[in-house]
């Protein structure tokens, strides 16, 4: 499944290696809350397979990146905030604001986010 070339944090998050706060996990997809989060609710949701950003995605993620929405939706109505709204973010490489080579989507949420939010 992953090299160890390309090992990440998140990869042993999904391993369950190092200890996280997953709210969910399936064969494609892993959910945690972010341990420095920005906001009431701030999740990140991975792919299980690395991909280390947005550039590196291929025809091959399709499915994987269509459930990062579907695990969105879900997590947004489980922690409550599907009604008043979220931002998903997904931030390319160093100028983006990418901490980790490892393709993560934020959930952010539970407050108002105003017209951005920063690292």
């Amino acid at each position: 499944m992953v090299s160890m070339s390309n090992e990440t944090i998140f990869s042993k998050i999904i391993r369950k290696e190092i200890p996280a706060d997953i709210v969910y996990q399936d064969d494609l997809v892993t959910a945690f809350r972010d341990i420095a989060p920005k906001a009431p609710t701030h999740i990140l949701i991975i792919p299980n397979k690395i991909i280390p950003t947005a550039a590196d995605v291929t025809t091959e993620d399709e499915p994987t990146l269509g459930r990062l929405f579907i695990v969105a939706r879900k997590v947004a109505e489980q922690e409550g905030i599907a009604q008043s709204g979220y931002r998903l973010i997904v931030n390319c490489k160093e100028h983006g604001g990418q901490e980790v080579d490892h393709l993560h989507m934020h959930l952010v949420g539970g407050q108002p986010l105003g017209p951005m939010l920063t690292h």
